[in-house]
């Protein structure tokens, strides 16, 4: 981004540029120079978007479109109705979507809503199809001009002011990411549309992006699916107001590891938990980016496999932690698959009433599930993750290239939870998965692709529910089943690891919607259909040696964390990608389901 420039004088009606003589041709000009690219304005509330927007789109002779108005318009409601009916994640989603089509409809001037820009897909394509403007203002002006509007959702609080200096705290370093930055004051806005003008002019050129290439050099045959484009390095933010935290995704990110943490943390020690086959491969790897960035650390290894998540291993790494004199402000790295994950989360939130932690996940299902969301957990004699605490991780790192190191029986469990976040409620992706899952286990492009979108889908449900006290359990499809075939092969994970279980429960939660009549047996039985020709069982027919009858199933199913007042809660499905909560499931419909898939 270039250097700000300031249109601030001591007398605004000095502001006004000298007239010019040729206006309109210097406008045809500009306009041709942008090569059919679109001017977005980004900024926060009351930066002067809309209005100054509208002059530039004037002088252009380009089409204004406000994306707030926009979103309004199809909603058939007000932004502000939106946020109380919705939440904010569905308006950012929501957002993120016309935005993309406004892009794709043609050169025009964009004004955007304040958080538009934060969103690392929206900057994706702004930045194929636009040239971003930031609309930089001090907190004092800002405060003037959205005083005057009470239709700021995100002002609707006991300090609005305050809570605008933590919106200017959190979003100023991403709009700094824009092309080019003009400071907005008070003032007229031709003086506005002349500097903005002039900064095109003149920065055009210098954007790397607008720099032609060679005409021999062939481009890309067909754009990327908006909601999963494959980039080198993708972050996807989980917002969660003051605890907001960044999953990057990208090949090398271990070699980042310490610069990244010393980013989030300055001068903070580090205790990296992990597991002995985890340390053959990547820890020396992790240690060496803490040591370049100066960055203390102690490591603690512990036995790999489900077995670890219990309370002597527990106890011995909340002793080791302390034992490594790390203080309160001090991390907890979690360097592994989902156990070590869910293990060192939960010892960062039990020791000295809590730590910071980061997730370097370097398993697949550790990278599109267990790593994002805050879910933290050990296991207890009676069930799976019984006992832990919801500890949001401070930021996530998901290094692609660890994952050519995975077990291909291990890669296909984390696939498992990639297929789930289709299942849910986005049809148009598990179509894509069925289109593309080759490519995805041959570890090409749409593998980072698979990654970034099974990440935004979880991310957006924890942003809205972060606790599951609503739909956040959507996330829990096939679990229900998969927990208590889990428990009763005693979490042997060489007879069944958890990926296997959510893949025999999807297939059992399809097949159950069906035989109550919620969905079709065809939808059924496409579900099967992929399942197996990725490799994944579908059955509970399909776990080795298995013998237990329907009362032991049910009986472990009692134990999941959904039920409530003593009945079963499923995650079922009206279709691919529509799933819902079904509460109060009757233990005799379930007990007959199981009669019919164990054939007794």
């Amino acid at each position: 981004m270039t250097g700000a420039i300031d249109l601030s004088t001591d007398d605004p009606t000095d502001r006004l540029p000298p007239p010019e003589p040729d206006l309109q041709s210097r406008s045809a000009d500009l306009v041709q120079k942008l090569e059919g690219r679109s001017i977005v304005l980004v900024g926060m509330m009351g930066a002067g978007k809309t209005s100054i927007g509208r002059r530039l789109a004037a002088t252009l002779g380009l089409p204004l479109v406000d994306a707030d108005v926009e979103i309004e318009t199809a909603a058939g409601m007000t932004i502000s109705e939106i946020f109380a009916r919705h939440g904010e994640a569905y308006f950012r989603d929501g957002e993120r979507r016309v935005i993309a089509r406004i892009l794709a409809d043609g050169q025009r001037v964009l004004a955007t809503g304040g958080g538009a820009y934060i969103n690392p897909v929206t900057r994706e394509r702004i930045a194929e199809k636009g040239v971003s403007i930031w609309l930089k203002a001090d907190a004092e002006v800002l405060l003037r001009r959205v005083r005057k509007r009470p239709n700021r959702p995100l002002l609707h609080t006991r300090d609005p002011e305050q809570t605008l200096r933590e919106l200017i705290d959190a979003r100023y370093p991403v709009y700094a990411l824009a092309d080019f930055c003009l400071i907005s004051r008070e003032g007229p806005h031709d003086f506005m549309v002349q500097a903005i003008m002039e900064t095109l002019e003149r920065g055009l050129e210098t954007l790397p992006r607008l720099q032609h290439a060679p005409k021999e050099q062939a481009m890309p045959a067909e754009p990327q699916d908006s909601d999963a484009s494959a980039t080198s390095r993708t972050m996807v933010p989980v917002e969660l107001g003051s605890r907001r935290y960044e999953i990057l995704i990208g090949d090398d990110l271990l070699a980042e590891a310490g610069a990244q943490i010393a980013r989030i943390a300055p001068k903070a020690a580090c205790a990296i938990v992990t597991d002995e086959t985890v340390a053959r491969h990547h820890l020396p790897a992790l240690e060496a980016s803490l040591e370049a960035a100066g960055i203390r650390h102690a490591r603690i290894v512990i036995a790999p496999g489900e077995a670890s998540k219990c309370w002597t291993t527990f106890a011995r790494v909340c002793d080791e932690i302390i034992a490594a004199r790390m203080e309160r402000g001090d991390l907890v790295v979690a360097l592994g698959g989902g156990v070590v994950g869910d293990l060192a989360g939960f010892a960062a939130a039990a020791i000295r009433r809590g730590m910071r932690f980061v997730q370097i996940p370097t398993t697949l299902l550790a990278q599109v599930d267990s790593s994002v969301g805050g879910k933290t957990a050990i296991n207890s004699e009676h069930g799976k993750n019984l006992i832990g605490a919801f500890h949001q991780p401070s930021l996530v790192l998901a290094d692609t290239s660890t994952l050519a190191t995975l077990d291909p029986r291990e890669f296909r469990a984390g696939y498992a939870e990639v297929a789930k976040y289709g299942l849910i409620d986005d049809a148009p992706f598990f179509y894509w998965l069925e289109q593309n899952w080759e490519e995805i286990f041959a570890r090409g492009p749409a593998l980072t692709q698979a990654i970034a979108t099974s990440c935004r889908s979880k991310a957006a449900v924890v942003a809205r529910d972060e606790t599951e006290q609503g739909d956040r359990a959507l996330l829990n499809l096939g679990h229900t089943f998969g927990h208590a075939f889990e428990s009763l092969t005693h979490f042997n994970t060489a007879r069944l690891n958890h990926g296997e279980g959510v893949a025999i429960g999807m297939g059992c939660a399809y097949r159950f919607s069906a035989k109550l009549g919620h969905c079709a047996p065809e939808d059924a039985e496409r579900v099967e259909r992929h399942l197996r020709a990725v490799g994944l069982p579908s059955r509970i027919s399909d776990i080795a040696g298995w013998n237990a009858g329907p009362q032991p199933i049910l009986g472990a199913m009692f134990q999941d964390k959904k039920v409530e007042r003593g009945a079963l809660t499923f995650i079922l499905a009206r279709g691919v990608g529509q799933t819902f909560i079904a509460k109060g499931v009757p233990a005799e419909a379930v007990s007959d389901f199981l009669r019919d898939e164990l054939g007794s």
